[in-house]
């Protein structure tokens, strides 16, 4: 069959008088601020406690937009005879934002969760120099990560949660078996080795001697 001329034209119209019907909804923004999905890519937020400059973030990403600067401390022995130990310390951690495409590949790969995806959005600059945050930056940010979000009630328990549980479970039941063995324990024998304690008496008076006597 072929096609009615005009037929397109009318859909098009028709579009376009439902649309007119309706009442237009605009967010007045900057306002009213936009309710973003919670696992919105905003910006790259961080955790700087978390970080142990062991580089693996800045290895991976594509774009080569992070840039991490570090110095390496001794740490003295924790016990007398023990060995110094040296650690790194971070002195820059700044994510050129101008060539990040947002991957999420430094947050997937950090082992240490220092790094989150924040919702955070309005950061535009009029210099694209500007674009290069700092770790105070990214610092900030952090305030602004939403908390995760409830697991599965079918899902299993966090690997972190049940190796804590674990442990606590542990240190319960031999703490419970200490207190049992305690009060099981028969009560212990007086030392036999001590000298039995001298009785207390009244003071008495002493026998006359001879020159009282005579006297």
């Amino acid at each position: 069959m072929p096609p009615i001329p005009g037929a397109g034209l009318a859909k098009g119209l028709a579009v376009t008088l439902r649309t007119m019907t309706k009442k237009t909804v605009t967010a007045q923004y900057p306002d009213t601020q936009p309710e973003l999905p919670p696992r919105s890519r905003g910006v790259i937020a961080l955790f700087e406690e978390n970080c142990t400059v062991c580089m693996l973030c800045a290895r991976e990403c594509p774009d080569w937009c992070i840039y991490i600067d570090s110095h390496k401390e001794t740490v003295p022995a924790a016990a007398p005879g023990g060995r110094e130990r040296s650690r790194n310390v971070l002195d820059r951690f700044a994510i050129d934002f101008s060539l990040c495409m947002y991957c999420g590949i430094c947050i997937e790969v950090c082992p240490f969760d220092a790094l989150f995806w924040s919702p955070e959005f309005e950061y535009a600059e009029t210099d694209i120099l500007e674009l290069t945050h700092e770790r105070d930056k990214l610092r900030e940010w952090m305030w602004t990560v939403p908390e995760p979000s409830a697991l599965d009630p079918g899902a299993e328990e966090p690997k972190e949660i049940a190796a804590a549980r674990k442990t606590a479970d542990k240190l319960r039941t031999k703490r419970e078996q200490e207190e049992a063995a305690a009060e099981a324990a028969p009560p212990a024998a007086p030392d036999s080795a001590a000298p039995p304690a001298a009785p207390d008496s009244a003071p008495t008076d002493s026998a006359p001697t001879d020159q009282e006597g005579q006297a």
